[in-house]
Formats: C-alpha cells, structure tokens, sequence
C-alpha cells in the first residue's frame, strides 16, 4: 500500500484494491487497511472526491517509509504536503483532477489484470529529444511475465484536440530513432531488421520488447461517450499510420505480402470504460492494433502474425517457386536426340556443352552416340583390315616361271 501511493501520490482505496487486491469482491480490506495505516500516521485522506472517494496521500513519515521500501529504480513521487489555514486546520486540497485518476486507474486496472505489479509502474518518465523538447509518459509499464516487456501508455479524456495525440505518437518515433551516444551512424544506416535497435538509445533505457519494432504506445481513451471515443480512434489511426504501418519487405512482388515492422512503433488503442466492463478486465479482449479492426488481448494486439514469422514462411515459398520455374526453364532448353528422340540426361547435356564441336554425335542421347561411335569404330576396323589386306597382297614378291631344265630363259 505504502509502495503504491509513494509510486502514484494519491489513489482512492477503489483503485488501490483494484491494482493490490482484485480477487477479492470489493474494497472493503484496503479501506481498513488504509484506515489503520492513517491511525499509525504513515497516510492521510486528502481530500472527498465528487464520486464520494477519499483520496488517500502519504504523509511526511509515509514518505519516508514508502522511500525505503521501493527499489532504486523506481522513482518516488513528490511529497503532498499538508497545508494548514491560519487557524492551523487541515486545507483540502482540490488539485487532483480527472487525468490523474485516469492514469491512476488505468495502471490499478492492468495491475489488477496480471500485468505487472505496482512496482511495474512509472509515471511522468521523460523522454527528450534534442531539439529541446521532453515528452514525458502519463505510464510506463515493465510486465515481462505477462509478455510484456514494456509498454508507454497515454491516457486521454477526450478533451485535448487528435492533433496533440498525433504529435505525441510523432515525438515518440522520434525518440526510438535517436542514435545510442558513440553508436556508429554509418554502421547504424546500413543495419537492417533487429540489427538496427543495437545502434538506438531506447535500447539502454528499455528491455528488448521480444517481437519486432519499437516499444509499444498504447492510448486509454475515456469520458465522453462510446461514439466520440471510437471517432477519436479512428482519426488517430487514419493521421499516425506512417508511425505504426511499417514497411513492404523487399521482393513484395514475388508473392510477399509480410510487413517490415522493425523501424515502428506499436500502437494499440482500449477505453477505460470498456476495460472495466468486460469480466476479464484488461486481460480481455479490450484492446486493438491500429491498423487492425477486430478487438484482441494485450499480446495478440502486439504480436506480429503477418511479420518475421510470415516472411520467413513467405521468403521458403517464393525459393521454392524460383526454383521450380528455373528447373523448368532449364527443362525447356534440354537438347532432344536427331535419332531417337528422346531428352539427353544430365549427364550427356554437360558432356555436350564441354565441346565446341559442332559434329553429329552431339546431337545424339548418349545411347545413340554410344551406337554411332561404336558403328564408326567397326567401319574404321573394316577399313583398316581391308587396306591391311591390300598393302599385304602388294608386297607378294613375283615368281619367274622355271624352263623344264631348270634353266630361267633368258629374256
């Protein structure tokens, strides 16, 4: 309790036992809880809110309690001091307005969902970019268990023009953009994928989101009615879509329709209302990627069914296709024997193409050469026997015919 209200400054005991105790079927033990804790000096009530509400503040010495208890790296919030009239009464304090019980309740609403713990939490976390602007976070939330690892939230009441939203959402994205200090911009602009997050700033300040992009941003819209907020939705989506949309891979017209999401951001948009009416709460399907019409979980909203995954599927396929249309060119080019017919193998095509001889044997299968060359093989055989044959019978030496006295006439 004392760790909540040091990390949020003040909450009514419906949010604190929203985000402490949300088994439980009403609010009945964090109010007694709060009750013994201002009986021990540690809290103080506020003020009465228009809904009835106490609204709860550490005191002096509950600051310091809730100071030990949170870890280093949670910052605590600034002390409400107590301010006393002339007379030394206790003055209410009506500075808590509508925004801040929005913000409040939505991190006591996700907390109460699974998502985190109040620890999870950190509100007015500044981001600055270096034209001299900060753009601080109504939230930030660290929910790894849930799979979440991170998230921005910004919390709207439908009271502040789209425009704002936009700039928002603008200042964000550039943020991510930033170059981590040292970081080598020539090597930064040449990564591609997840590579590139090695060389940006966020990735210091924030854990690894384990999906594609950058850290998510998610907008809680609530007040007005259900109308304007889904037309506030809507036109948040149709202005930011060059901040969420991510890009074409490359080779999108070899039958690729994955989309590059590395160098964006994430957004995914709920209400307050909405959250709170579904049984389920913030683990229901309360949420939508813009981009996307149908309402998911938290993680289905962020993952990324038509990203890497699709591409690595998409990328097997078109190979597989290239292959098959190579392999059916080269079928086309196959050279066919002049005397059987029949396509040369493998084998005999690479023979064939070794040689630039032009003769008629490479026109042949292999079968059919192999016939012709052993049919020429015979002739040159026959040939040779039969000049063979000749030389032989021109080298007989002449016999002179003999007299009967065995004495050679004399010519």
């Amino acid at each position: 309790m004392l760790r909540a209200l040091g990390i949020f400054q003040r909450a009514t005991a419906d949010q604190l036992w929203r985000m402490l105790r949300p088994t439980d079927r009403h609010d009945r033990i964090t109010r007694d809880t709060v009750n013994a804790l201002k009986e021990t000096g540690l809290v103080r009530v506020e003020t009465r809110l228009e809904s009835g509400h106490q609204l709860w503040v550490l005191t002096e010495k509950g600051h310091k309690e809730a100071k030990l208890l949170l870890p280093k790296n949670v910052r605590i919030s600034a002390l409400r001091k107590l301010r006393l009239d002339a007379k030394g009464r206790p003055v209410t304090d009506d500075g808590y307005d509508e925004h801040a019980a929005a913000v409040t309740s939505t991190a006591a609403v996700l907390t109460g969902a699974g998502y985190g713990t109040p620890l999870s939490w950190q509100t007015e976390i500044a981001h600055r970019l270096p034209y001299g602007y900060a753009q601080y976070a109504d939230l930030t939330m660290r929910a790894p268990d849930a799979g979440v690892p991170a998230m921005i939230l910004e919390v709207d009441r439908v009271n502040e023009p789209v425009d704002d939203l936009v700039d928002k959402l603008r200042r964000y994205h550039d943020w991510f953009e930033l170059l981590a200090p040292k970081a080598d911009a020539i090597k930064a602009k040449a990564a591609r994928g997840a590579a590139v997050h090695d060389f940006r700033l966020w990735s210091r300040i924030y854990p690894a989101t384990g999906r594609e992009g950058y850290v998510p941003v998610a907008f809680v819209f609530t007040g007005k009615t259900a109308a304007q907020r889904e037309s506030r939705m809507r036109r948040l989506e149709q202005a930011t879509r060059r901040y969420f949309a991510g890009e074409p891979y490359p080779g999108r017209g070899a039958g690729i329709t994955a989309v590059d999401y590395h160098q964006a951001v994430p957004v995914v948009v709920t209400e307050l209302e909405r959250i709170i009416a579904d049984p389920a709460g913030a683990a229901g399907k309360v949420w939508r990627r813009l981009g996307r019409d149908e309402w998911q979980t938290l993680t289905e909203a962020l993952d990324n069914p038509d990203g890497d995954r699709l591409y690595a599927v998409q990328w097997k396929e078109a190979k597989r296709r290239q292959a098959e249309r190579e392999a059916a060119e080269r079928e086309a080019q196959r050279p066919v024997c002049t005397r059987c017919g029949s396509k040369f193998t493998d084998d005999r095509w690479q023979e064939t193409t070794r040689s630039s001889w032009p003769g008629e044997c490479y026109r042949l299968c292999g079968s059919c050469a192999k016939q012709a060359a052993d049919r020429a093989e015979a002739e040159r055989v026959a040939r040779r026997q039969a000049e063979e044959a000749v030389r032989a019978a021109a080298e007989v030496p002449v016999v002179k015919p003999r007299s009967r006295f065995g004495i050679g006439r004399r010519r």
